[in-house]
């Protein structure tokens, strides 16, 4: 455990909790199993799909990313608010994390290289799957691997990719205002002279939603933290009845570097989450934990952190 590493105080018991309406216990199951047979079609076409050419691919990669969340039973609204980046520029694509979810939510609509820790590339079945989309896998547990790893994202960005990344580093439930944005990501957007995209993503209930109050308040269905297994995450959010996942895209922010990686972050997270509160204990009361200890092995996708 190194104690660089980001800290989220969020817990299953605490924070992973839904309090709507439930789907009986035999609908839900036939929407897990149609959620985990699309994942496997989509893990079985990937080399079929590499064969593509660049547009095709890209709007394959959406229509399956799109595809994922909704056989889960979560609906998608997807709420533009400002124009896609310009043609051959590299992006830098920076996202809250509070699930599993996150990813094929972003990639439906912006579609890229993910960042992800190393130890990904040795998962069964799914290593080989990263792998194999693009991925740029990182040595979170030592600090010295961090310039090689913001070089290769830089390098990335020169050659016109778009790179997702997660920077709180680790999954918080939605509630009590997010993690910080570590800066180290965005000196490779600075170095690059990349456009950084914030996005923010928000789950909601139907029976929270009104004509005063159309998104609610946060789903715990979704969240996804501290030592939640995979499963029980799946299940609880197949048996959750009228989710929606809402992913909003804010303005790009131009990384001139002038500012610094510091501010540039400081930017990001506020368009995305609102100003850093300052550190508290976690939402149940407990003192955070550090990500190490909540991050097991079925976590995906995290992110370059300082």
């Amino acid at each position: 455990m190194t104690g660089w590493l980001p800290v989220a105080p969020c817990t299953p018991d605490g924070c992973a909790r839904h309090t709507g309406a439930v789907r009986a216990p035999l609908p839900a199951a036939l929407l897990l199993l149609s959620g985990c047979a699309l994942v496997l079609l989509g893990v079985a076409c990937v080399p079929l799909v590499r064969l593509l050419g660049a547009g095709p691919r890209r709007r394959l990669t959406r229509r399956w990313a799109r595809a994922v969340p909704q056989a889960f039973g979560v609906r998608v609204r997807v709420r533009p608010h400002a124009p896609d980046r310009a043609p051959g520029g590299g992006e830098l694509v920076v996202a809250n994390h509070i699930s599993w979810l996150d990813i094929p939510l972003v990639a439906s609509v912006l579609p890229g290289r993910m960042v992800a820790k190393r130890e990904i590339r040795c998962w069964p079945l799914l290593g080989s799957l990263a792998a194999l989309g693009g991925t740029l896998f990182i040595d979170r547990d030592r600090l010295r691997a961090l310039p090689a790893a913001v070089r290769n994202i830089a390098t990335a960005l020169r050659s016109g990719s778009r790179v997702v990344v997660f920077p709180e580093g680790s999954t918080w439930c939605g509630r009590g205002g997010g993690g910080a944005f570590r800066p180290a990501v965005f000196q490779a957007a600075i170095d690059a002279r990349a456009t950084v995209r914030p996005v923010r993503v928000t789950y909601r209930t139907a029976a929270h939603s009104s004509a005063e109050h159309p998104t609610g308040p946060a789903a715990g269905a979704v969240a996804f933290v501290g030592a939640d297994p995979l499963a029980a995450s799946l299940w609880r959010v197949v048996r959750a009845a009228g989710l929606t996942a809402h992913v909003d895209l804010l303005a790009p922010i131009p990384a001139d570097g002038e500012d610094g990686r510091r501010a540039l972050a400081r930017r990001a997270r506020t368009a995305v989450l609102g100003p850093e509160e300052p550190r508290r204990t976690g939402l149940s009361g407990r003192p955070g934990q550090t990500a190490v200890a909540s991050d097991r092995a079925n976590r995906p996708a995290e992110s370059v952190h300082h």
